[in-house]
């Protein structure tokens, strides 16, 4: 079987994912920080002050997320054809039968794969969730950041009610990104083993492989 590279994701869809994935890690750290000090606030003796030091990089990071996802956003109308969102969300009949031929092959049902350059609709489902997920956590990170926004303080209350109730949905959020990331994982490396198209080196490259079954 010969195997044939196509170039799958734009520079921009690249730097999207890793730009995603750093801030991430980084709002993670130091979000779980924030909530429970693991040091001394403030260390005696010293103008060393460790919390305010972690909200600053918090806050750098969720404005890298939130460009990110604006990236995201834009991609999924104007990236190329296997960015857009009509080429992986179930709105077509072409697409509802990925959907169902994707959860028969995960359930190991012997469902003859469908190769596609682009994400399969399940993935697609997965992310379109994700993106809005991180949409409400972008509010529920603006509303506290601003507390004297009178845009954010409309919209936060509208959303959240008050500060401490979205201080909570961003905290439990938080825990979303953690399952979504080890399921992601998972996935990526079970389909780079069992299609080898190459679909872990892509997201570094751009390219995936496709199998010439003629």
């Amino acid at each position: 079987m010969f195997y044939e590279r196509h170039q799958a994701w734009s520079v921009l869809l690249r730097l999207f994912h890793w730009s995603f994935v750093l801030s991430i890690v980084t709002l993670a750290i130091t979000g779980l920080y924030i909530h429970f000090p693991w040091t001394n606030t403030m260390v005696i003796g010293g103008s060393h002050f460790p919390v305010a030091t972690m909200r600053y990089i918090h806050f750098v990071a969720g404005f890298v997320f939130t460009a990110a996802l604006l990236v995201r956003m834009y991609l999924l109308v104007f990236g190329n054809s296997q960015e857009r969102f009509w080429d992986f969300l179930p709105i077509t009949p072409r697409n509802i039968r990925n959907l169902f031929r994707t959860m028969g092959r995960y359930i190991h049902l012997h469902v003859r794969r469908e190769q596609r350059l682009g994400h399969n609709s399940l993935a697609g489902i997965a992310y379109l969730i994700t993106f809005l997920v991180a949409a409400l956590q972008v509010a529920s990170g603006f509303f506290m950041l601003y507390p004297e926004s009178v845009f954010w303080q409309k919209w936060g209350t509208v959303l959240f009610a008050s500060q401490q109730q979205g201080r909570g949905i961003h905290y439990f959020i938080m825990w979303y990104f953690f399952i979504f990331a080890a399921i992601h994982i998972y996935i990526v490396v079970w389909n780079d083993i069992f299609s080898r198209n190459g679909l872990i080196s892509a997201i570094f490259s751009g390219g995936k492989f496709i199998a010439d079954e003629n």
